[in-house]
């Protein structure tokens, strides 16, 4: 008798380690931490701008936009960044309106080197500035049409390699490059990077949750199939963006059986979103986990000043507490609140304080998480079709439309 099967249960734990170990041979981010950083710093210091215009989108720009969100409030930096994500007009007009282009450093980023939305910004600043050798640099993948436009005009190239993934590709280039320039040190985020890869190729406590954690997403897929992220404290409003790209795009997929898989990432911030989007979790339907992350040191003691207001006498009990102790207590407050119903799904995370290597482990446990629980679903992370497909449709209607024109 001859039996076959499409059966794909879900693995054990230490088949998925060996699987995910395996991975290493052949997907690039797992090991970004043992790159030559020496070529990043070596260029940053070559750098005399004030003004950096990163021109890319998605992966070309949110990890950069998180990690340089998280820190810049707490540094002295260099440099100012400005992010070019969107052919909106009049994001476009707005931004470059209010930096001196004679003092910026341009910096092209495409992994496939054919983004429209980045060539179509990257043309519009051609005509209005000279942009040549002297004030850009591209980063893309080897022998991509950007590339070879390097090449040809004798642009400064970093390459992005070929087997990361644009979302995860904030600790290649693409990131490394402009936080260098602007004064972050790229040798903490890479430790940060590294402990953690060693903690859970290890087996050591962030393998421990990171397996327990994807395993829960996948055993109840079909109940709790909204994750959201409670970041309590504004510095993280550009992690929760590359987050919601790393799930959503990776974790969106048609499995082995044909089967449609999917977990829907939800960002957002405390305390804002307490009086709007806790409502629907306290007592919405139960289809979402939380995570809360918290940041334990803010490096900063602004403070509630000892004043009373006429009027206002009732809140004089606020005196003197610190804004850093009232925003993490308000964060204590939604997860009991969360836990006392003890029927949603709730994890709490802690931000040993605002540095690099604090964010840059942040996001490579949730890249961790990511292929993980990918395992777990038998679908691959790394790849988007459905979003390639959008890409094809609008290169044809852009040209059949430019073909009616000269017609």
């Amino acid at each position: 008798m001859i039996y076959t099967n499409n059966f794909n249960p879900i693995i054990s734990d230490e088949q998925l380690f060996d699987d995910i170990v395996k991975e290493q041979d052949y997907i690039g981010y797992y090991n970004l931490f043992n790159q030559n950083r020496e070529q990043y710093k070596k260029y940053a210091l070559t750098v005399t701008q004030s003004n950096l215009v990163i021109i890319g989108i998605g992966g070309s720009t949110l990890g950069t936009y998180a990690i340089y969100k998280y820190l810049k409030y707490s540094k002295e930096l260099k440099k100012k960044i400005i992010f070019l994500e969107t052919t909106d007009p009049v994001d476009i007009h707005s931004k470059i309106k209010n930096i001196n282009l004679h003092d910026a450093l341009f910096i092209v980023i495409s992994k496939s080197g054919s983004t429209i939305e980045t060539i179509s910004i990257f043309k519009y600043l051609h005509s209005i500035i000279k942009i040549d050798k002297t004030n850009s640099i591209i980063i893309t993948e080897n022998s991509s049409k950007l590339d070879k436009y390097a090449k040809v005009n004798n642009i400064k190239t970093f390459i992005i390699p070929r087997n990361v993934g644009g979302r995860f590709s904030v600790f290649t280039a693409v990131g490394l490059v402009p936080l260098a320039i602007v004064g972050i040190d790229i040798d903490k985020i890479l430790d940060g990077i590294e402990k953690t890869h060693n903690s859970f190729f290890s087996k050591g406590y962030i393998y421990d949750r990171i397996i327990k954690k994807s395993r829960f997403f996948v055993e109840y897929k079909n109940q709790f199939n909204i994750n959201v992220v409670f970041s309590y404290s504004s510095r993280l409003e550009g992690f929760n963006k590359w987050y919601i790209q790393l799930w959503g795009e990776s974790l969106g997929k048609v499995d082995l059986n044909n089967s449609r898989q999917g977990l829907t990432p939800v960002g957002i911030i405390g305390p804002i979103d307490q009086h709007s989007f806790l409502q629907l979790i306290i007592e919405g339907k139960r289809d979402k986990s939380v995570t809360v992350i918290k940041i334990d040191d803010f490096n900063n003691n602004l403070s509630i000043p000892n004043i009373t207001l006429e009027g206002l006498e009732d809140f004089d009990y606020l005196n003197n507490i610190n804004f850093a102790s009232l925003i993490n207590q308000q964060a204590d407050a939604t997860i009991e609140s969360i836990n006392q119903l003890g029927d949603i799904p709730c994890d709490v995370l802690n931000i040993n304080g605002v540095c690099e290597s604090a964010i840059s482990s942040l996001m490579y446990e949730y890249e961790l998480l990511t292929s993980v629980t990918a395992k777990f679903m038998h679908i691959d992370a790394y790849n988007q079709p459905g979003v390639e497909n959008g890409k094809i449709i609008l290169n044809k209607k852009i040209k059949n439309q430019n073909k009616d024109k000269n017609v």
